[in-house]
């Protein structure tokens, strides 16, 4: 089980098992995609206050992959930078089903985006992670009520773990 870190979640156990992968692509290190994984988690769940306990994959994988998940789910036929994809029916303020889901991540679009936007690409992979994992836990952003609320969580989750605004 993994333990949250930063202030205020010291020692408390992570409502979640993550699996992670590195499917393709040029990303850093595994351990240091596992810190990035795990520290993103703990700062989405303790904005979110999810209770229970679940499983999450979270896949590492390069542009080609995602364009076909996004062309196959999704109707776009384009990478994209991030998609989820939920085990479950997403309920917000729910308890955590037995499985979340899977995140996947897609190495070019994210070192493109992380150049383009001048952030640290490791600001933006915790982003991305912390973005995937709410989608996960039933938060959207369809509507600009969504995307307020959806992004507050995020800034907040970012904040305990020094990351700036990257909506600012």
């Amino acid at each position: 089980m993994i333990e949250q870190e930063g202030s205020g979640g010291v020692g408390l156990p992570l409502p979640v098992d993550i699996d992670l992968m590195i499917e393709a692509g040029n990303w850093p290190e595994e351990a240091a995609l596992t810190r990035l994984v795990d520290r993103a988690a703990a700062a989405a769940f303790a904005e979110t206050g999810a209770t229970g306990h679940s499983e999450l994959s979270v896949v590492f994988s390069d542009d080609a992959h995602i364009q076909k998940l996004n062309a196959g789910w999704r109707g776009k036929d384009k990478p994209t930078n991030v998609l989820s994809f939920p085990a479950f029916p997403p309920v917000k303020d729910g308890p955590l089903p037995p499985m979340l889901g899977d995140i996947v991540l897609a190495a070019e679009t994210l070192a493109r985006e992380a150049v383009l936007e001048d952030k640290p690409l490791e600001n933006h992979i915790s982003h991305l992670v912390i973005h995937g994992l709410l989608h996960l836990l039933g938060y959207d952003h369809e509507t600009d009520t969504e995307a307020e609320e959806m992004e507050a969580v995020e800034r907040a989750a970012l904040a305990r773990l020094a990351i700036p605004d990257p909506y600012a």
